[in-house]
């Protein structure tokens, strides 16, 4: 799962229909890859960031829940 492009796209307002039309690809890939069953791959990404979150990093977005989790370890 990627909380964060989940986070960003409930703000913007943006569907996994929007991305299913951006990258072509049929509903059930693009769900597989939004809960982290499926890896995106690098020019998914930027194809995304570059769309609808110019102002964001790739780091950012496609941050897993597991990443942000064990930072939040050694931050506290």
């Amino acid at each position: 799962m990627y909380p964060n492009l989940d986070a960003e796209m409930s703000r913007k307002k943006i569907t996994q229909f929007d991305l299913i039309g951006l990258l072509d690809k049929n509903s059930s890939t693009i769900s597989l890859k939004i809960t982290g069953k499926r890896d995106w791959k690098l020019p998914e990404c930027k194809k995304i960031r570059k769309s609808f979150f110019p102002e964001l990093s790739l780091d950012y977005l496609f941050k897993t829940k597991e990443e942000i989790e064990q930072e939040s370890k050694y931050e506290d």
